[in-house]
């Protein structure tokens, strides 16, 4: 929760302040007009009973019917919670309205301006002594991280009854999650069996003995979590038939199961359009023949249908040659040779 600043709780008193002079002005011209029927006794009864009604009373009734809210912090958005967060208690709101009165009224505002600079909070007199503290409801909201589920309540978790829980309950929980490390020990266990109670009274069932308060909503809110995840996914897997629920997840847009390869059925592709056969990467063949290409079989290397060898012709007898005459040189020279 975020604290509100004392400019924008001046501008909500002065709101307020406007509003209660109409009322004090509507009470005073009522009082004026029983001055003939009534004596001045009874017309100082009234005046100080208007009094105290518009000045007191007015902070005093709409912040308890509206939980912390007056008609100026209703406009700016402001509310009074108590120090742990919780709403504001009629107790509370009582000791307000008369510290108001006082330090607002009696002394013009000083009191209230000078505790409000002094307090870390921001409180006046009036919050000190009722233990309240105003915050603002519109800023910007930082969304702390969901809490996870707790080790070993997954699967007591998963059992849970959780339609009957209110979705302010669940916010009231989430808070308090959020604050959790912010608040004092004592704050700590109070505020969290008494989320805790408002919680297990319409979930069931009961947590295993020896869970604390905070580790218990944080299991709840965990699971409650998830299964608004998986409704969600399977929402939008029936309006998109391209996304799936979880753990469904269908690579085919024709059903679950194997894909065909090949466009005329399963089975292994022949690589050649001729049918299944060695493919020579080289277009004159892997050697000194070349595989037909109107179907596997030997090749004949020879033309003529094949037969016995002929017999080899008689070998030529070996002739000398005739030396030529030596060259000579156009000087008439020989060579040596």
């Amino acid at each position: 929760m975020q604290l509100a600043q004392l400019p924008i709780r001046a501008v909500a008193f002065l709101i307020d302040f406007v509003v209660q002079a109409v009322l004090f002005i509507g009470a005073l011209i009522l009082v004026l007009n029983t001055l003939e029927v009534a004596d001045g006794a009874l017309v100082s009864a009234l005046l100080i009973l208007f009094v105290v009604l518009v000045l007191v009373g007015y902070p005093l009734l709409f912040e308890s019917l509206t939980r912390g809210k007056s008609l100026g912090k209703l406009a700016l958005g402001l509310r009074v919670v108590s120090d742990d967060g919780g709403p504001e208690r009629f107790r509370q709101a009582v000791f307000r309205a008369l510290a108001g009165f006082i330090e607002i009224y009696m002394f013009s505002a000083g009191p209230a301006v000078i505790s409000s600079l002094a307090s870390s909070k921001g409180k006046r007199l009036g919050d000190i002594f009722a233990g309240t503290v105003v915050i603002t409801e519109r800023a910007p909201k930082s969304f702390a991280p969901p809490p996870p589920m707790p080790p070993g309540l997954g699967p007591w978790a998963a059992t849970l009854e959780l339609s009957q829980l209110p979705d302010d309950l669940v916010a009231t929980a989430r808070q308090y999650l959020s604050r959790w490390y912010q608040l004092t020990p004592a704050t700590q266990h109070e505020m969290g069996m008494r989320i805790a109670a408002a919680v297990s009274a319409v979930v069931a069932p009961p947590p295993p003995p020896g869970v604390p308060p905070h580790t218990y909503l944080a299991a709840v809110l965990a699971e409650r979590r998830r299964r608004e995840e998986f409704r969600l996914a399977a929402a939008q897997s029936r309006l998109d038939p391209g996304q799936h629920a979880p753990g469904q997840v269908n690579p085919s847009p024709f059903g679950p199961g194997p894909v065909n390869p090949s466009p005329f059925g399963p089975g292994p592709v022949s690589p050649s359009p001729f049918g299944p056969g060695p493919v020579s990467p080289s277009p004159f063949g892997p050697g000194p023949f070349s595989p037909s290409p109107f179907g596997p079989g030997p090749v004949s290397p020879s033309p003529v249908t094949a037969g016995p060898a002929a017999a080899p012709p008689p070998p030529t007898p070996y002739v000398p040659a005739e030396e030529p005459p030596p060259a000579t040189s156009p000087g008439g020279f020989v060579p040596p040779s």
